[in-house]
């Protein structure tokens, strides 16, 4: 099944991520208790119809990866695209190989395009490749972590973007084209080589795979979204104007709590 990478090295995230480690966001309570479970609920229990979702068998290392409860906060390891101390999160669980997760990758940098820029929304990946579906994968995940050690956050991001951009919907990543992505990103061929030759980076992909499984996935792309400790689950490659027309509502209702005249006594 999947293997999983390290987040060992810091990345280029703003230090102010460590405030959010025990609630996975950093959001005023009340605004929580406004909307949170509430909104999730409307929208991920409505009729729209999941798009497919990658599915992942049990695999070897998973019967050696006790399940711990639940997921893992959010840290200064993690790979955040955006604003870390964004009101809204989607923390996605994705497979370089899958072809599901390459058609959820666009879909998520024109989120963050839309959503991204004024801080509203950061987009958190972690690893849950699948061996027995991408035999290829698992290497894949590790070589990215191996970029993040390196090189740091956005150096990750810059990787992720071309492994999942150099390859056709139903191709498999092009291994021999690991180390160019590197480069490009901005890490030496010879660290990088080293790192991965090494395998310093798999027991970062376990601790992903580990964590998916708390989280209740079952295959890629399998994304949750975190408002002020509170989560929903998107399932599967949904589309652009379905992810946004969850976001249009929780931002209307946080900004509409945040404004909300107190009531005089």
């Amino acid at each position: 099944m999947d293997e999983h990478t390290e987040h060992t090295t810091a990345h280029s995230i703003p230090p102010t991520i460590q405030n959010i480690q025990k609630n996975s966001l950093a959001i005023p309570i009340a605004i929580v208790f406004g909307f949170g479970l509430i909104s999730l609920a409307i929208f991920f229990s409505g009729s729209s119809k999941p798009l497919p979702i990658q599915p992942v068998p049990s695999i070897d290392t998973v019967a050696e990866i006790p399940k711990t409860g639940p997921i893992k906060p959010i840290d200064i390891n993690d790979h955040v695209r955006g604003n870390p101390n964004a009101p809204i999160v989607i923390l996605e669980y994705s497979d370089f190989d899958c072809p599901f997760c390459k058609q959820f990758h666009e879909t998520m940098n024109k989120v963050m395009s839309n959503y991204g820029q004024d801080g509203k929304v950061a987009w958190v990946h972690r690893q849950f490749p699948s061996k027995q579906l991408h035999p290829n994968a698992p290497y894949v995940a590790i070589a990215s972590e191996c970029v993040a050690k390196l090189g740091g956050n956005d150096a990750f991001w810059k990787f992720a973007d071309q492994a999942f951009g150099e390859r056709g919907i139903n191709e498999p990543t092009n291994t021999s084209r690991l180390t160019e992505f590197a480069t490009a990103s901005g890490v030496s061929a010879t660290a990088f080589d080293s790192c991965l030759k090494d395998g310093q980076t798999k027991s970062l992909v376990d601790e992903d795979i580990a964590d998916a499984i708390n989280a209740g996935a079952k295959g890629t792309p399998y994304s949750l979204i975190l408002v002020g400790g509170q989560q929903g689950v998107i399932n599967g490659a949904q589309s652009y104007e379905y992810v946004s027309s969850i976001l249009d509502t929780l931002i209307a209702q946080i900004e509409g709590k945040k404004t909300e005249p107190s009531v005089a006594e």
